[in-house]
């Protein structure tokens, strides 16, 4: 069976493995507590991050590759178009920029305004990141005014990618999304593998839900 390490951005991947009906385990990682004392998940991923899988003989760390992994070792999958469909490009870059464009740079930003001492909450190098973010948020906010999902008219995985960066963004990183945007995220968060996802990832649900009474 395969074991995601981690909530967090494994969430990405447990909402995946949820929409592609694949059996797993969840093992949480407590990064707050210290990783420094978890020994068995250090075996697993060394650097210390989540998520992880653990799939065989197989590891693995780094969401969208995993994502990746798991649609092209389980697959095919209506999650994944082929790279002859026509929204192949779109679910490509998408795929990718959920994570190198948009929540990359809003975890920058989170650490500031969670964790940094006041005087430094809003310091030069988290103005830089959420201006990153935002430049990239556009490029969502014209594809979703073409098309319901960014691959085209059906849900993929480019849609759990950015999704997560969203919602993150949304609920602890500061950011106003506009009207597109939250009808984008409705649409997405209303799939039935996300609402699974959700009530796995306990933790992350009630980190969530605080974060929104704040």
């Amino acid at each position: 069976m395969i074991t995601v390490f981690g909530e967090g951005r494994g969430f990405r991947v447990v909402w995946l493995l949820e929409a592609m009906g694949l059996p797993y385990r969840l093992r949480p990682v407590d990064l707050l507590n210290g990783v420094e004392k978890d020994t068995e998940f250090l075996a697993i991923n060394p650097a210390g991050f989540i998520p992880a899988i653990q799939d065989g003989d197989v590891t693995m760390v780094e969401s969208i590759a995993i994502m990746e992994y798991l649609m092209a070792r389980y697959g095919p999958t209506p999650l994944a178009p082929s790279p002859h469909d026509p929204g192949f490009p779109a679910y490509q870059q998408f795929l990718h920029l959920g994570e190198a464009g948009l929540a990359a740079s809003i975890y920058f930003v989170v650490g500031a305004r969670l964790f940094a001492p006041e005087s430094e909450r809003k310091n030069w190098s988290a103005g830089q990141a959420l201006g990153v973010f935002e430049s990239r948020l556009t490029l969502v906010t014209r594809q979703i005014a073409r098309t319901p999902y960014l691959a085209g008219e059906r849900f993929t995985a480019a849609d759990i990618s950015v999704t997560y960066a969203l919602e993150l963004a949304k609920t602890v990183g500061g950011v106003t999304l506009g009207a597109a945007e939250r009808a984008y995220m409705a649409r997405t968060t209303a799939q039935e593998s996300y609402q699974r996802a959700m009530d796995t990832c306990a933790s992350r649900r009630a980190w969530l839900a605080q974060a929104s009474e704040n």
